[in-house]
């Protein structure tokens, strides 16, 4: 039976560019979640459809899982595939709606939000291409919520997702799949495994920290099972509905462990983490965190090393906060970069255009195009593709790389939760001041631009607006102010410093030392303190 169920508008479900994401304790609301997916279903016709369904595990994933089968079923849609559990690491399930020809994704998790009862959730939807969907879709999802009189729901109790394979809900198949397989045989198919392996054979010790998220079967089946990494190279594997009481955010103060761990006498050769919903990655050397800026740079520029990349790349993007450390590599292999606003949907167009390879974002999010969605486990995997190909250790490849393209410093300072009515003083502040700042020097900088950046897409002429307020110090050095989406409570204030040093005798400063100057000047222009009355940020990554 299917049921008709009348319910009023939340005045609260306006998607960012992440999807919806609150407190688990509004999306236990009645009708809350109910009323989000049949906005979806209202939005994005599943009749007759195959929809992709999973999400990071964390609290309320299982619940949420249930309600949105009996929906799918109640709304005519012919077939869903499922993680066995509920699991999906966001980018296996962008891979799953390729693969399968999907009609779109639901992907439940707050990214790198902390679980449990008291944490976040969320709900991203995909497109058909595997990406996130694009505004145009989101925004006339909000616009049913806000007009939403009732919901579709199948009475039937929601299948078992514990068991593999078939079952009926109402008309509906359910196929419940390994939630590894398809993803593991796409990454076997783009990486040299065999030189991995034998790199691991070799005495080359790695760490990973899945951060009791999704990527821990993920990684365990791939780096200790087909690649032969000795078992327990993989710690905090298993995923929990409060990641442990982790923040799976793979940054240098939530992966504090496996910060110590990779600084400490005989460490690891290598060290990894991912966050959440297996989007995001942390690569740590012996003694030094890699930033996830200079990551996605040299990935492109030893990119013809990896069989997925041996004819070279079409193309490379970046988000404009993220260091220009990987426009100086394309510049050199002559190939083009793209600067797009935040947001992975930015580059969906790129990558289906064939216009770019690989792309990233300074938020440790980095990928290319075999899927539609940042990937955390592939740019591990990348990384030791290149290490088992060069086999130098990684400190010495991260030298060479900054003697031969320049190094980028650069930071990203968060004042997390800020109140809303704060952040926005800052950001109109600085908007006042930007026109009067090209041509002033601050010591050593001097302006060359300052502006708030907007963004035409080069394939389908739209136009994104207020992406950031930047002030540009020639070549030389950036700072760059943005509010920040992710967050559940309050605001984010996104500080990003960046100065390039090209003298080689220069560059293995300490970025806080070399950044110091710069650090002091953002916090003055914006008049941090005096309008949020923050003395630091929160997190510097």
């Amino acid at each position: 039976m299917i049921s008709t169920v009348a319910t009023t508008p939340f005045p609260d479900q306006s998607p960012g560019t992440s999807g919806l994401r609150k407190r688990v304790s509004v999306f236990r609301q009645p009708h809350y979640l109910e009323n989000f997916i049949q906005a979806i279903f209202d939005t994005v016709d599943i009749s007759g459809a195959t929809i992709v369904l999973g999400g990071d595990g964390r609290y309320h994933n299982e619940h949420g899982t249930g309600i949105i089968l009996r929906m799918a079923a109640a709304n005519g849609a012919a077939r869903v595939i499922v993680g066995q559990g509920g699991l999906l690491s966001t980018p296996a399930a962008s891979h799953l709606i390729r693969s399968r020809g999907a009609r779109c994704g639901i992907i439940l998790s707050a990214s790198h939000n902390p679980g449990g009862e008291e944490g976040d959730f969320g709900v991203k939807l995909n497109g058909e291409n595997g990406g996130p969907a694009p505004t145009p879709v989101t925004d006339a999802v909000h616009e049913h919520t806000k007009a939403l009189s009732r919901y579709r729901i199948s009475d039937d109790a929601a299948s078992d997702v514990s068991r593999l394979g078939e079952s009926r809900l109402e008309e509906m198949v359910v196929e419940v799949v390994d939630p590894v397989a398809d993803y593991a045989a796409l990454m076997e198919s783009l990486f040299d495994f065999e030189r991995i392996a034998a790199l691991l054979r070799s005495g080359f010790r790695i760490r990973f920290d899945a951060m009791h998220a999704v990527t821990g079967p993920y990684a365990t089946e791939i780096l200790e099972k087909r690649l032969g990494a000795p078992a327990g190279s993989v710690v905090r594997g298993d995923p929990r509905p409060d990641f442990g009481g982790l923040h799976p955010d793979p940054n240098p103060v939530h992966a504090g462990s496996l910060i110590e761990a990779m600084f400490a006498e005989g460490a690891p050769d290598f060290g990894a983490a991912s966050d959440g919903d297996g989007d995001r990655n942390l690569i740590v050397a012996p003694g030094h965190v890699v930033a996830p800026s200079d990551s996605v740079a040299l990935l492109a520029a030893n990119a013809k090393l990896v069989p997925a990349f041996a004819n070279g790349l079409s193309g490379v993007a970046r988000s404009m906060p993220t260091s220009r450390a990987l426009d100086r590599v394309a510049a050199k292999l002559g190939i083009p970069c793209y600067e797009t606003p935040t947001g992975w949907k930015y580059f969906g167009n790129l990558l289906d255009a064939g216009r770019i390879s690989i792309c990233g974002e300074e938020s440790a999010g980095t990928g290319a195009d075999h899927v539609r969605e940042k990937d955390g486990l592939w740019a591990v995997l990348f990384w030791l593709d290149i290490l088992a190909a060069r086999r130098q250790p990684i400190g010495d490849i991260l030298r060479e790389h900054w003697r031969t393209f320049g190094r980028d410093y650069y930071e990203r300072h968060d004042y997390e939760e800020l109140p809303a009515a704060d952040a926005r003083s800052v950001m109109e502040g600085l908007r006042g001041l930007l026109p009067s700042l090209p041509g002033k020097r601050f010591g050593p900088f001097e302006v060359t631009l300052a502006d708030e950046f907007s963004y035409r897409d080069p394939v389908d002429g739209t136009l994104a607006r207020g992406q950031g307020l930047r002030i540009l110090f020639g070549d030389r050095a950036r700072i760059v102010y943005r509010l920040s989406g992710t967050g559940t409570e309050g605001a984010t204030l996104r500080v990003y410093l960046e100065l390039f040093e090209q003298d080689p005798a220069r560059q293995d400063l300490s970025p806080s030392l070399v950044l110091a100057e710069l650090s002091k000047l953002s916090r003055s222009l914006a008049e941090i303190k005096e309008k949020t009355g923050r003395e630091s940020p929160d997190v510097i990554a």
